[in-house]
């Protein structure tokens, strides 16, 4: 018997036959959050071929006692590399390791990272077993990969004290062109810049005797991070309460390294219909490329917990005059973008 196919048929046929390749080839992409887990306050950095990520292991202060890392080749895989450094390494520290920073000098990858929130300037009768918040900051590790496993560099922290009424915390690394090794660093609404010396070891003072100087811009609460774009400083933070839902990243450009800072605007800040609490952002640039990632945690709707933030990476543009583009926070993530192609 001859049947006839209703033309209908024949039209939903040739669509599902002409969609299915493009079905196959379907970007994949890394979603966000990339990794399961509560991690916070990410770094994200390139080394060799590969891009890295290092979080703040997001718990109660008595338990972020570790570090751990996450590297892909394509900004979509991610392998995670756990307990690169913890307090067993780092004798001093006893509790809230966090906000990492990675930085490659000479061959060797060196971690900065705060500990013990420390919350007075004085160390006056400090008792390392009863009063731990008389005493921490800053600190520094040290390895021959980028995966670890680190080791404390110089036995005690990098920065103690409080300088300018910055708190020693949330400290990045930056490399200018000239080769030389700044630190942005601060807590408590006050923002320190300040030179390392040539082997992380301490800082070198500037013209005026001062081994730092204050460049707070308007709206700083902690959270610095600096990177270079088309000639330009562009200086990043994080304002509101990391606690609650008023978290938010903004930013200035500069022609200098030093300043000053102007506050442009907000870029990265809560979307309900997405996740709240985004900010302590980093961001990524794709080497010899103009492609750019912001690396940043948020917390997730609902949510049932202070520490519970997930690490994402979203794509950052940027408008014809420089000026960044507000972040769009997405669930998809971004799609691959292998270093070497």
């Amino acid at each position: 018997m001859n049947t006839k196919i209703p033309f209908y048929t024949l039209l939903v046929s040739l669509a599902i036959s002409c969609a299915s390749p493009k079905e196959e080839s379907a970007e994949v992409l890394s979603g966000n959050p990339i990794s399961t887990g509560w991690y916070a306050d990410p770094e994200g950095i390139v080394f060799g071929d590969e891009y890295w990520i290092y979080p703040t292991f997001s718990a109660g202060y008595t338990d972020q006692l570790h570090f751990d890392a996450f590297s892909s080749k394509d900004l979509v895989t991610w392998e995670k590399h756990e307990n690169i450094l913890d307090t067993s390494a780092i004798k001093w520290a006893k509790q809230a390791m966090w906000a990492p920073a990675a930085i490659e000098k000479d061959g060797k990858y060196y971690l900065f990272f705060s500990a013990n929130d420390v919350q007075r300037p004085s160390r006056a009768g400090w008792d390392p077993d009863n009063d731990i918040n008389h005493y921490g900051g800053i600190g520094v590790a040290v390895a021959d990969s980028p995966a670890g496993p680190f080791k404390d560099y110089l036995g005690k922290p990098l920065i103690d004290d409080f300088y300018n009424d910055a708190q020693p915390i949330d400290q990045f690394v930056f490399k200018d062109t000239d080769g030389q090794y700044y630190m942005f660093y601060g807590g408590w609404s006050h923002c320190n810049i300040g030179k390392l010396n040539d082997d992380f070891t301490g800082f070198e003072p500037w013209e005026d005797g001062e081994l730092f100087h204050e460049i707070t811009p308007e709206g700083y609460v902690e959270g610095p991070f600096m990177f270079i774009r088309n000639g330009k400083y562009y200086f990043m933070w994080s304002e509101g309460g990391w606690t609650n839902d008023s978290y938010k990243v903004a930013y200035a450009i500069s022609d200098k390294v030093t300043g000053p800072y102007e506050r442009i605007g907000t870029i990265l800040e809560s979307d309900t219909t997405v996740a709240t609490g985004a900010g302590h952002n980093s961001v990524i640039q794709k080497p010899n490329s103009d492609d750019w990632y912001m690396v940043y945690h948020r917390r997730p709707i609902p949510n049932q917990g202070r520490d519970h933030r997930v690490t994402c990476v979203d794509v950052m543009e940027f408008n014809e005059d420089g000026t960044i583009k507000p972040i769009e926070m997405t669930f998809e993530g971004v799609a691959a973008n292998p270093i070497i192609e």
